[in-house]
């Protein structure tokens, strides 16, 4: 429980830094597990292996959030493209790689254990990781066609690299003379562990999404979704299927029930996945562990990433141009898919019981080393590829943008102050010239003394014999509130709402509390309206 701490702390610690920087959180994320993990042995192998279980509960959280993401319209619009892309890009990927490793395997080895083991490469490094690539794009808030074609891509890689596995290792057991199932069982096996897996996943995502509508209660559906979650990523262990696709399927059956309750599950469990997130990455950079790399090693290592980037982009650009994705899908995808993780790393595993010790210890290094790489370098890379297809900051709610401004950025400048001491007649003359309900009351120093309310103008008419008499001071109320510019926007209109007023006057505290704005709550509201509404247009009009 301690080393956990530490883990959530310092990875949010090295996020932030890394922030600042303008490298996505998750590099800082792995980074702190390198250093708490390999550099000062703080989290041992002991400890990364007791963890195992969390890391398949975090990996069901972030397959149930990607499902949300898989709404049956993109499917319909886009699923041409959605095939071509993902066989181009997946395909290339594990040509190159198996290429690439069978030159650099004959360096040091006979030609029949090269291609077993590059068959084995290739067939792997098709898996695409979804957690660190969507968790890039939810960093970034990125909206629009590429991140749409992204997201059901990472989803379904999964699948891919499942199909190529079965058949690299079959065709691998093959060459090096191992007795065993052939290509069409280990295919029919694969093919029965996505099916089995999305069934599992659409049968509770029925059964959730009944619970959900039957309950308003947000602390009951945190519940209920995250042990329907739980069950799913057990039930997948228990029966050797994907835990991803499973929970993927569930999130996927859950977001095209056409029901208004169960989409805020979603948002709940993004909320609460934020330490779990953080500490299932830290867990990935403590994972790395492979001691001092021979030159062999670091050459299969360079083939095994290089042979990845580049047949994933290229791959991309061919599936792209030849489905007539959009100029920026086919152009940027290609970017955003390099990132590899636990399921490459899984696959490995399983397939490196059929080769010799010396061998297999040679692929789960190599394969490691590469994820690994892949890990620090992809998430640059989602960045890079959504920024430059004009994608980051789209996906923005009115919430959003009231956490990003501060008052002084939305709040009226020009408004009409009335000095204390001007008479009635003119004060009914600023009145009828401008729109205002508010008008601000203040002295020689411009510091505010008070407001005129429209109500209050109205009660002098019943006093005609003073009015001759009267000025702003007279007819000025008291000011139930002030802000500063610096004040968060989320504050301001928080006291929009409490104080019931249209208008609160804004005083700069450097400049001894002169005013220096009003902040209009409408204006401000539909200004937040029609800034989300332009960012959504925006998203989609490439």
């Amino acid at each position: 429980m301690l080393l956990t701490g530490v883990a959530i702390f310092g990875g949010t610690v090295g996020a932030r830094l890394f922030k600042k920087l303008r490298i996505p959180q998750i590099v800082g994320y792995v980074a702190v597990g390198i250093v708490l993990g390999p550099v000062l042995n703080i989290i041992s192998e002991k400890t990364v292996a007791d963890l195992q279980p969390f890391n398949l509960f975090a990996l069901g959280i972030i397959g149930f959030l990607i499902g949300s993401e898989l709404k049956r319209k993109i499917f319909v619009n886009l699923g041409r493209q959605v095939l071509s892309i993902l066989l181009f890009e997946g395909l290339a990927a594990c040509f190159l790689v198996g290429v690439l490793s069978f030159a650099a395997m004959l360096l040091f080895s006979g030609w029949q254990t090269g291609l077993a083991v590059s068959v084995v490469f290739g067939a792997i490094c098709a898996a695409t990781d979804p957690a660190s690539t969507v968790n890039v794009l939810w960093e970034y808030k990125a909206r629009g066609p590429l991140t749409t074609m992204l997201t059901a891509i990472v989803a379904l890689d999964d699948a891919l690299a499942l199909v190529l596995y079965a058949i690299g290792v079959s065709i691998a057991s093959v060459i090096i003379g191992h007795q065993g199932s052939g290509l069409l069982p280990a295919l029919g096996y694969s093919l029965y562990e996505i099916a089995a897996s999305l069934g599992i996943g659409f049968g509770a995502g029925l059964v959730l999404s009944r619970i959900l509508n039957r309950t308003d209660d947000p602390e009951k559906v945190l519940v209920v979704t995250l042990s329907a979650a739980l069950l799913i990523v057990g039930t997948a262990i228990h029966q050797d299927l994907d835990v991803i696709i499973a929970t993927m399927a569930l999130g996927a059956t859950l977001t095209n029930i056409k029901r208004v309750r169960p989409a805020t599950s979603f948002g709940l469990v993004q909320r609460f996945a934020a330490p779990v997130y953080v500490l299932f990455f830290v867990l990935v950079g403590a994972r790395l562990r492979v001691g001092h790399l021979s030159g062999f090693i670091w050459l299969l290592v360079g083939v095994y990433v290089i042979g990845s980037i580049l047949g994933k982009t290229g791959g991309a650009y061919l599936g792209g141009l030849y489905s007539g994705a959009p100029r920026t899908v086919r152009n940027y995808l290609g970017f955003c898919l390099y990132p590899q993780g636990g399921i490459a790393v899984g696959l490995l595993i399983m397939a490196s019981h059929r080769f010799e010790s010396e061998v297999s210890s040679i692929m789960l290094v190599v394969v490691i080393a590469g994820a690994f790489i892949l890990q620090l370098v992809g998430p640059i890379g989602v960045k890079m590829g959504a920024g430059k297809a004009g994608e980051l900051g789209l996906n923005i709610t009115e919430e959003d943008l009231m956490r990003m401004y501060k008052v002084g950025d939305v709040m009226t400048t020009s408004f009409p102050a009335i000095q204390a001491g001007t008479p009635l007649s003119e004060v009914i003359e600023v009145v009828s010239s401008t729109d205002n309900s508010y008008y601000p009351v203040v002295d020689k120093d411009q510091k505010l003394a008070g407001m005129i309310t429209l109500d209050a103008m109205r009660s002098t008419f019943a006093t005609q014999e003073l009015n001759d008499w009267l000025v702003a001071l007279d007819l000025m109320e008291p000011v139930v509130t002030t802000l500063s510019p610096d004040a968060p926007l989320s504050e301001g209109l928080e006291q929009v709402k409490r104080f019931e007023a249209e208008q609160i006057p804004v005083l700069d505290s450097g400049k001894g509390g002169r005013l220096v704005g009003v902040l209009e709550g409408r204006t401000v509201q539909r200004r937040l309206k029609a800034e989300v509404l332009a960012k959504q247009q925006k998203a989609y009009s490439t």
